[in-house]
């Protein structure tokens, strides 16, 4: 088995950088990417598509590679740095991108889909897709987008406050299952000790932030920052006024809300509102 080899002088573009390693791995080995499917019990071209930087494969998959070429934890710390890395995500979403993994807390409004730090990759699939990413472009955006949960995860997870308006639960996916999904995840996070939820109900009537997903950050250096988008562009906010009217605009819309504990209530009977798949 190869020892664990210092990769400084390969490429500097996470995700290029761990293309390239698990390329190098796999022919320093003699072995062929059909040959590595049969030993792990994955299809090949997943391995093809991994070394040609057209996705980035699961945790799942990255560990049995480590385990397989004698790395430990190497190509899932490189498989990490790929997930989080703001390149991935177009220019006017880069700097919001490399604030968020720095904030110690969040808070989040969204108007009609879950926000991305709380999506199912099916969800995320789905939502992208309706936008029209297709293709490589798609498979990449959906990776980084379901990498990005893992801020919210770990003992050292900062907090996370987010209100979903009824709509967001009331827009279902296409697919009952990968719906069903998406709920349930919403219904488990929910008692995360960092995470909280809150349903606004169409009974709570207008209020300021009808049509606007928005993110605040709260930063190391004490700041806060937004991030407030529609379906037209979205907008990083740092002149500390307008982030300070915003802010009173959301914490009325969250007096107007559910309290976590009956949100989490409405997730679970949206949940039984899905129709149960078909057996096979």
């Amino acid at each position: 088995m190869p020892p664990r080899r210092v990769i400084t002088g390969r490429s500097q573009e996470p995700r290029r950088r761990f293309a390239e390693e698990l390329r190098l791995l796999r022919t320093a080995r003699g072995e062929s990417l059909r040959k590595l499917g049969e030993v792990l019990g994955w299809d090949w071209s997943l391995f093809g598509k991994m070394e040609s930087g057209q996705t980035l494969g699961s945790p799942e998959v990255v560990q049995a590679l480590d385990q397989h070429y004698g790395t430990p934890g190497l190509l899932l710390t490189l498989w990490e740095l790929a997930v989080g890395d703001p390149s991935q995500f177009k220019e006017q979403y880069r700097r919001y991108m490399m604030l968020e993994a720095e904030a110690v807390s969040l808070w989040h409004y969204g108007v009609s889909r879950p926000p991305g730090l709380l999506q199912t990759a099916g969800y995320a699939r789905e939502a992208l897709a309706a936008g029209g990413i297709k293709g490589q472009e798609l498979d990449q955006q959906v990776d980084a987008r379901t990498g990005r949960r893992k801020l919210l995860e770990g003992d050292d997870a900062p907090p996370f406050r987010a209100i979903l308006s009824e709509a967001v639960l009331r827009i279902p996916l296409r697919d009952a299952g990968e719906w069903r999904e998406q709920l349930e995840y919403l219904a488990e996070v929910s008692e995360r000790p960092n995470v909280t939820l809150h349903v606004l109900p169409f009974s709570a009537g207008p209020h300021g932030l009808a049509s606007t997903d928005l993110m605040f950050l709260r930063l190391l250096d004490g700041r806060t920052v937004a991030y407030a988008e529609n379906d037209v562009r979205g907008e990083l906010i740092e002149e500390s006024s307008r982030v300070e009217r915003f802010h009173r605009t959301y914490d009325a819309v969250r007096d107007m809300a559910l309290s976590s504990v009956e949100s989490r209530k409405f997730i679970l009977r949206m949940l039984e509102e899905v129709p149960c798949e078909p057996s096979t």
